[in-house]
């Protein structure tokens, strides 16, 4: 990876800085995420904040900013906006610090968290549209699309796998019935990232990052993100407690109706979570091929004992889970441990 001093995007970014407040700095690198965007942190005049390096012919800035005002005028905390070049894709924000979710929970301090995180979504839910326009719909295309992520990172080119006409027929069926069940569900707003590792503690508020692909979706789509975080696992019983808990919070919030029995509630939640476990684990697989960011092999094996367990427990999914059981987890800690 070429260094970022010698980066000729670097380069580019600290001489707007410089222009910016009208004096040499010097942004340091804190961190990537999975895509191709970047962060540093500078300081000025005792004030710390972040600077976001996003290449514009990849990703689009102005999503972020657009939703970034329509969040924060729905009492949403995300970072505020300070400077922008959607030109060349730079952006100026208040430092929200380092303290996400992900570094403090605990089984102490969990359930707190987690039910402060879930009354969030009472707002995010109502958020449809930008003052520009409306949030793209999570529609059958676009699900299907994800879905396909799986089949061809994880089991073509990470395990090179051949599927025959069973196997295809089998995921086919499965993805079938996780698009039916997305398309069922009511459509909210919707974050789309929804986990412990987006969200900030700053003064023990909560504040959101990485909203910038919100969508029009399924009303369990953010519940499960966060409860079935593919990066930490909670006892079920916690999971369950707090599922139970939204679906009452969404039904007072208008988000379902009150016809909706708690058992489809909980189809629609476990569906959910195994239609974005089995993308996530297609993502990870395309991150350390495509973008070389291996790290996000080792959330795998997590991600695939969630499908494992979600798909067993409904019959008409058994045979995806048994194949997920004894053909693909040992296929992947099999070649896990060759490369080691």
């Amino acid at each position: 990876m070429r260094h970022p001093l010698s980066d000729p995007r670097f380069i580019q970014l600290t001489t707007w800085l410089n222009n910016t407040f009208s004096m040499a700095l010097s942004p340091v690198l804190i961190s990537g995420d999975a895509s191709v965007r970047r962060y540093f942190r500078v300081v000025v005049n005792d004030i710390s904040y972040i600077v976001v390096d996003s290449p514009p012919e990849q990703l689009v800035l102005q999503q972020f900013i657009d939703i970034a005002n329509i969040y924060a005028e729905n009492d949403i905390n995300v970072p505020e906006v300070i400077e922008k070049d959607t030109q060349n894709g730079f952006m100026l924000l208040n430092d929200l610090g380092d303290t996400s979710l992900f570094s403090i929970l605990d089984s102490d301090n969990v359930e707190y968290y987690y039910k402060t995180a879930l009354n969030l979504l009472n707002n995010i839910t109502k958020v449809k549209a930008t003052a520009k326009r409306e949030l793209p719909l999570y529609d059958s295309a676009f699900i299907r699309q994800e879905l396909e992520i799986f089949t061809d990172w994880l089991l073509k080119y990470h395990l090179s796998m051949t599927l025959n006409t069973a196997r295809l027929n089998m995921l086919e069926a499965v993805f079938r019935h996780l698009i039916e069940n997305a398309n069922e569900q009511p459509q909210v707003g919707m974050h789309r990232d929804y986990h412990c590792r987006n969200i900030m503690l700053k003064n023990n508020t909560l504040n959101l990052i990485d909203f910038q692909d919100a969508v029009i979706g399924p009303i369990t789509y953010d519940v499960v993100s966060l409860l079935r975080d593919c990066y930490l696992r909670w006892p079920d019983e916690l999971v369950s407690q707090l599922m139970c808990e939204h679906y009452e919070q969404a039904r007072l919030n208008g988000d379902i109706s009150t016809d909706i029995s708690l058992e489809q509630y909980r189809r629609w939640f476990d569906l959910m979570g195994l239609q974005r476990h089995i993308k996530a684990v297609g993502i990870f697989a395309r991150l350390h091929h495509r973008d070389q960011k291996s790290a996000y092999l080792a959330d795998i094996p997590l991600t695939l004992g969630y499908i494992r367990d979600v798909a067993l427990s409904y019959p008409e999914l058994k045979e995806f889970g048994s194949w997920v059981e004894l053909e693909l987890i040992p296929q992947f800690m099999n070649k896990a441990e060759n490369v080691i």
